[in-house]
């Protein structure tokens, strides 16, 4: 008996439904707003799946050798169906190459199987555990039907065959038009094709926000609609692994938020269901299926409670560790700009933080001719119009905290010792904006941002230095949206500078004790500095433990995204958890190179290790020399 005929029937109706499928997703992609996109994207999606998404993957062996047996062998044997089926050719040299395609799916198969028999619990289950039987039955079928000659082939067989083929088929075109897992076969590529931020794929580290248009009204995220087209098209790519949950902190410490549920329940908005169907982890605090939501309703609180956005640290684990290459942090501060622009609503002293930058352009209120009070003594010069320099400082807002102002003195003193031609940028600097723009007041940031390039302009100078990587963050990487591009560089890359060419003559402590490095977000993550801080370390000698979560992968202070601020309560304390990190390996110092972090980190209670940023552990070796 030959089921050849029956196959390319299958195969036709497989691809009709597939395209109406996709059709449909489509539709409700395109009711999001209007994106640039280029279109040769398309041509690019080979590099950026074998190079880009495989990248991220492969961090996990097992599951990347899964992948590429299972995705590998499914296209293959598909492929190959398409030309020896789908055209009528039925060459026996076409079957055994889908033999193999189909074998080699087979044995992906079983690997996930076997995952999924034990899973750990940041997977989701439901729909999904049924996927290593209905692409096995996909398998199967394609090699029963093909390998076993027609004259040996049975009835009984034949139909099994057709059976499982039919299975198979189903899960895979089906699941495109009906949010079933596979969507994110075709979702997935796409969206390595029309990209929100294609730069990454050109080896740019893409992390600024996009500036909103408030003069055309642009005020964020209310609506699923509100979105870009290009935006929802990546929440249908999420294949729900989890490993987003598994690295944000906020959900570590019990706060009602996963980055993972939050994606599923924003595929919900614009879908028009509800989350009664997901089978993941839910919020912390917040039952599953208790939220619905529709294309133009309103995001909040109808689908997701606000207090799952104020969670978020903006820290960017999440993004660092989704295969998918989805952007979280985007979609959450697009729908706190509406939440903030439109209603005003910011909980915990986030109003009053953002009141003062509005009107002193200070966070705490102060006046702006204090903010280099820490430095009278040091005699540091000051900035001026025509006296052209090589580095300029820029404090940032901790300058007005005493602790942070230990680091400041600590890199002042560095600067004169090295006789590095810098200046103070004074009484003129504003905060950065940094805090407000995380928090969703795009108007004040902008503000912000307008007042200090209209201040840099008037001045002449090589580099900005500087101490805060949430400063160095919005200068270097947000301001140039708006007309403002330096060359920004964090202290310790200076430090690490000057160590380099020998301005700095150091003593190696020997009394420094076990000491560790916390790599702060805003640094690493974001801009891609985790070796200078090291570096600096390594030439004074320490040696420096690393903590399991270091790197790309380090544990969030919990002090970015002005999460102390709007302080949504869970049932841990995000900087506790560091320092438990901290304390696991038996480390007695931890350097810093973050105001957030120094004071989240000295936050906490009871027995820890001692808070030091590496300028205070440069400058005392200076004051040790002979």
């Amino acid at each position: 008996m030959s089921v050849a005929p029956v196959i390319t029937v299958l195969f036709w109706v497989s691809v009709v439904t597939l395209a109406l499928g996709i059709t449909r997703r489509a539709l409700l992609w395109r009711a999001g707003q209007p994106a640039t996109v280029a279109w040769s994207g398309l041509f690019a999606v080979p590099r950026r799946y074998f190079v880009d998404l495989h990248h991220v993957v492969a961090r996990e062996p097992y599951i990347a050798h899964t992948h590429v047996a299972t995705a590998g062998g499914a296209v293959l044997a598909i492929g190959l169906v398409a030309i020896n089926y789908g055209l009528g050719i039925y060459s026996r040299l076409l079957d055994w190459g889908i033999v193999l395609g189909a074998a080699v799916m087979l044995a992906g198969v079983y690997c996930v199987w076997q995952r999924r028999r034990n899973p750990p619990s940041r997977l989701s289950r439901g729909a999904w555990d049924r996927l290593p039987f209905t692409l096995a039955a996909f398998a199967l079928g394609l090699l029963i039907a093909v390998a076993v000659p027609p004259g040996m082939l049975s009835a009984a067989i034949a139909t099994l065959a057709i059976f499982f083929l039919l299975i198979g088929s189903a899960e895979l075109v089906l699941g495109i038009g009906f949010a079933e897992p596979m969507k994110h076969a075709v979702a997935g590529l796409l969206h390595l094709a029309f990209h929100p931020r294609p730069e990454r794929f050109s080896g740019v580290r893409s992390t600024a926000l996009k500036p909103l248009h408030l003069d055309e009204r642009e005020y964020g995220v209310d609506a699923p609609t509100d979105f870009r087209w290009n935006q929802l098209l990546s929440f249908d790519a999420c294949v729900q692994c989890g490993k987003c949950e598994q690295v944000c902190p906020a959900f570590a410490a019990g706060q009602p938020l996963n980055p993972k549920k939050l994606i599923q329940d924003l595929v919900c908005g614009f879908s028009g269901t509800s989350d009664v169907s997901y089978a993941g982890s839910p919020y912390p605090g917040i039952a599953i299926g208790t939220h619905r939501g529709a294309p133009n309703d309103a995001i909040v609180p109808q689908l997701i409670e606000a207090q799952t956005l104020w969670s978020c640290t903006t820290c960017r684990a999440c993004v660092e560790e989704c295969p998918m290459l989805i952007e979280h942090v985007d979609a959450i501060v697009g729908m706190r700009r509406s939440l903030n622009l439109t209603q005003g609503d910011v909980p915990g002293t986030a109003p009053e933080i953002l009141a003062n930058l509005r009107e002193t352009d200070t966070q705490g209120g102060y006046a702006k001719t204090t903010r280099y009070n820490w430095a009278i003594d040091l005699d540091a010069p000051t900035a001026e119009p025509g006296k052209p320099i090589d580095l300029l400082l820029f404090a940032g807002e901790g300058a007005f905290d005493m602790r942070y102002q230990r680091t400041l003195r600590s890199l002042v003193k560095i600067l004169k010792v090295a006789n590095a031609d810098f200046a103070v940028l004074g009484e003129d600097e504003r905060d950065s904006g940094d805090t407000a723009r995380r928090l969703g007041d795009e108007a004040t940031f902008q503000s912000l941002a307008q007042k200090n390039i209209a201040t840099l302009a008037k001045l002449d100078f090589k580099r900005i230095v500087t101490a805060d990587p949430h400063v160095l963050h919005s200068l270097r990487n947000e301001y140039p949206a708006l007309g403002g591009r330096y060359v920004v560089v964090h202290h310790t890359a200076l430090i690490d500078e000057l160590m380099e060419r020998g301005a700095l003559q150091l003593v190696e402590r020997q009394d420094a004790g076990a000491l560790t490095y916390h790599d702060p977000c805003y640094l690493g993550r974001y801009n891609g500095e985790f070796e200078a801080p090291r570096s600096v370390l390594r030439k004074l000698g320490a040696t420096v433990r690393e903590m399991e979560r270091s790197g790309f992968r380090a544990r969030c202070c919990g002090g970015g995204g002005g999460a102390p601020l709007t302080d949504i309560p869970g049932k841990l304390r995000i900087p506790d958890m560091r320092m438990d990190d901290i304390r696991a390996i038996g480390a007695e110092v931890v350097a810093v190179a973050c105001p957030q972090c120094t004071a989240m980190l000295e936050g906490v209670a009871g027995d820890r290790a001692e808070v030091l940023d590496i300028a205070e552990l440069v400058a005392a070796s200076l004051e040790e020399r002979p």
